[in-house]
């Protein structure tokens, strides 16, 4: 039996998130601890304004390394992806997952009414919910 489709069951509640001024080492430092494949970025009043994946982040010092300036010294802002694509908590996970794939998305922020950054859902949430769907509890035992 399917316990739930929607986008409000399977996002993160408490997402890691980034501001565009903070320290590009500190984003990777954020990355690499909590084992994740990236960041959303967040203005002062918590709406989604860009994400920061490990490719931004490796490319960004690459580049750096190439024209040997000081990483350091980089922000969030300077290699963020911006144009952000959100979600609302009652969106169905099938039609999202569908839409991740397409755009070759991994996270993505769940905002409320007023586009403030309530959760986010990644691909790790969507198998999970796809696991749940076709295996429920009591059969994923087995």
């Amino acid at each position: 039996m399917i316990k739930s489709v929607k986008v409000q069951d399977y996002m993160l509640k408490r997402p890691v998130v980034v501001s565009p001024e903070t320290e590009l080492f500190e984003a990777i430092h954020k990355i690499l601890v909590n084992r994740i494949s990236g960041v959303t970025v967040v203005d002062e009043m918590k709406r989604p304004i860009g994400m920061l994946s490990e490719l931004d982040a490796l490319r960004a010092i690459l580049s750096a390394t190439y024209y040997q300036e000081e990483v350091g010294t980089h922000l969030v802002s300077d290699h963020m992806t911006e144009g952000v694509e959100t979600l609302t908590p009652n969106e169905d996970i099938i039609d999202v997952a569908m839409s991740m794939l397409d755009h070759k998305h991994r996270r993505r922020p769940v905002i409320d009414s007023h586009g403030y950054m309530i959760g986010q859902l990644t691909c790790r949430q969507l198998l999970k919910g796809m696991k749940d769907m076709d295996m429920p509890e009591d059969r994923s035992e087995r």
